[in-house]
């Protein structure tokens, strides 16, 4: 079950995987399914991604970490909102104010100047927040970098800073933590 699982994920030469018998998997919610299945990509990586870009406890240390659809970054500064209002009234303020490329949107942390065009141009920033359009664009610029070459890890690294370099690296190997709690395989990032 392992090995079909590290196959099914592209895991190449530099991945090293050990099966622990005790971990479990876990499935990832349907939503991130849907939009993985239409991209092409494992459903996995997508959650794992977005583990990685907006995850929070919501209930205390104890609680398991779960993606927040309503997150932004803003120049470095990560902001959780209650609500997709409050979160879009906070992101248009921030577009004026930061900028566009210094601003990730919503549940997969997708750059509103880089790919802001992706949630079509005639429509409110905030198309951004909506979880299952983030989900979509970030899953179809996981296929798209994919498609570049590499395996799951490097591209979350390059989806995250295509110009690598030790952001990417510590990137990779969170990411790979996240894809190792949802899949129940453990795996080790290396250098790409």
């Amino acid at each position: 079950m392992a090995t079909a699982m590290i196959k099914a994920l592209g895991a190449s030469v530099i991945l090293q995987a050990l099966a622990i018998g005790a971990q479990a998997s876990e499935t990832p919610p349907p939503a991130y399914q849907l939009a993985a299945h239409q991209a092409g990509i494992p459903s996995e990586v997508l959650y794992s991604v977005a583990l990685q870009e907006s995850g929070t406890r919501l209930r205390g240390r104890g609680a398991q970490l779960v993606p927040w659809p309503w997150t932004l970054n803003v120049a470095g500064a990560g902001y959780r909102f209650a609500t997709r209002a409050d979160a879009c009234t906070a992101l248009l303020v921030a577009l004026s104010t930061a900028g566009a490329k210094r601003v990730d949107v919503g549940i997969a942390q997708v750059n509103m100047g880089w790919n802001g065009h992706r949630f079509g141009r005639s429509v409110s920033p905030c198309e951004a927040l909506n979880p299952y359009k983030n989900l979509e664009v970030a899953a179809q610029m996981l296929a798209e970098l994919r498609a570049q070459g590499g395996d799951w890890i490097n591209v979350a690294g390059r989806y995250h800073r295509p110009a690598g370099g030790a952001p990417a690296a510590k990137y990779r190997e969170l990411f790979a933590k996240h894809l190792s709690r949802v899949t129940g395989v453990t795996l080790l990032a290396s250098n790409p």
